[in-house]
């Protein structure tokens, strides 16, 4: 999203006059600017993929492809975007798949600009809320995984193998990607409580670990 500059929209709808009165309300609003119109679902997703608009502006019923299911792949490729559905009437089924995808924001047409501007702050603040919680989940993750290093090399130097060391020395195998050290450290704890199988599962893990980075 882009955070600082004008909000990129993306105008999806068949009908043209829809779309030129879309594009002139945008045009009114501050921070916002129209990156592509699309006529159909399926321009829509194409244009999504060369344009990368933070907010599209989707009409249900449209020809090729209708704005749900077009609005549900690209949630795929680019689940940060914001999606506005907009209809010409009030469909309880529409709302509640468009709801069961992610999407907040409904339109009915014939919409106003401050009807329009105000459901795109909504969905602009809730982006942003979704940003700011992103960055602190990965903050705790890496304080996480900080800590849990510091267990394991403090768990190497004491020579600790007991469940404690097992449990932190195999989230160190997960989250570090098979890192040599944790591995091994783990693999000498399993021969030495003999834990054969836990062992053999290390291996195996290993190994597919090995073909997918091959392929």
């Amino acid at each position: 999203m882009s955070l600082n500059k004008k909000f990129r929209i993306l105008i999806a709808d068949d009908v043209q006059e829809t779309r030129r009165n879309t594009r002139l309300m945008i045009s009114t609003i501050d921070d916002l600017e129209v990156v592509a119109i699309a006529a159909n679902g399926q321009q829509a997703i194409d244009m999504t993929r060369e344009h990368h608009p933070d907010i599209l502006l989707m009409d249900i019923n449209m020809p090729l492809m209708d704005g749900l299911t077009a609005a549900r792949q690209i949630l795929k490729f680019a689940p940060n975007t914001g999606c506005i559905i907009v209809s010409a009437e009030r469909d309880p089924n529409a709302f509640r798949e468009a709801m069961s995808i992610g999407i907040r924001e409904y339109l009915i047409k014939p919409f106003t600009v401050d009807e329009l501007e105000a459901a795109i702050r909504r969905v602009q603040r809730r982006m942003e809320e979704s940003i700011q919680v992103n960055v602190q989940v990965d903050q705790l993750r890496k304080r996480s995984e900080d800590y849990l290093k510091h267990l394991g090399n403090e768990y190497i130097k004491s020579k600790r193998t007991d469940d404690q060391a097992v449990e932190v020395f195999e989230q160190l195998v997960d989250t570090s990607g098979f890192e040599q050290r944790w591995v091994q450290t783990l693999a000498i704890i399993y021969v030495l409580r003999m834990k054969w199988g836990r062992l053999k599962s290390l291996v195996e893990k290993i190994e597919q670990e090995e073909k997918n980075t091959l392929q």
